[in-house]
């Protein structure tokens, strides 16, 4: 039943991307460590609200699962919002592309199991492409599809998203802002294998 909700969910399709078997073979990255999930949320300074949510998938290789999201770096050849080849660097870009004056990021590091890793990404590469706004809904709804996060709600609401998030056993949060002379140290340590 949370699968069929999962996939009626991400059924509104964004912009189809198909990157070739043979880039996202070159650009598979092992990120080492346990396996883990980290949610992203980008938030608006002024008004206090999430305007996107990203997932971090680390397991046999590191993705990112950016549903309806704008982001785009030749390094990470895309299929459908899921995003390969999630170096530390090419993490670090998609970090700064979205920090800036107006917003800030709050990323939530949370290690699961090899197979909640598993699922998540076959669940990600399922899920695309996601259509515009709807970030948050079909994030928590693959979150909803695993064991042991079956207490995310279902939201629309990327802040709302990540309060859920903080609730579960082990989250370590961390926050990057524009203007921290750290930042970019900030960015790379908030990647660190766990």
């Amino acid at each position: 039943m949370l699968l069929a909700t999962f996939l009626f969910l991400t059924a509104c399709a964004g912009q189809q991307t198909w990157a070739s078997d043979e880039a996202v073979a070159a650009a598979r990255h092992v990120h080492g460590g346990a396996p883990e999930l980290t949610l992203v949320t980008i938030m608006h300074h002024r008004s206090g609200n999430g305007h996107h949510t990203a997932l971090f998938i680390n397991g046999a290789e590191r993705v990112l699962f950016d549903p309806a999201g704008s982001w785009h770096l030749a390094a990470a050849p895309e299929r459908n919002d899921l995003h390969y080849g999630m170096t530390s660097a090419v993490g670090a870009s998609f970090y700064l592309s979205h920090v800036r004056e107006t917003h800030y990021a709050v990323v939530q590091r949370l290690r699961v199991t090899p197979d909640v890793a598993a699922q998540a990404m076959a669940l990600a590469q399922q899920a695309g492409p996601v259509g515009p706004a709807r970030c948050a809904i079909s994030t928590s709804a693959l979150l909803r599809a695993l064991p042991g996060f079956e207490g995310i709600s279902s939201n629309w609401h990327p802040h709302r998203l990540m309060q859920d998030f903080a609730q579960l056993p082990g989250v370590i949060t961390v926050e990057l802002h524009h203007d921290d002379p750290d930042v970019l140290q900030k960015t790379y340590q908030a990647q660190v294998p766990l």
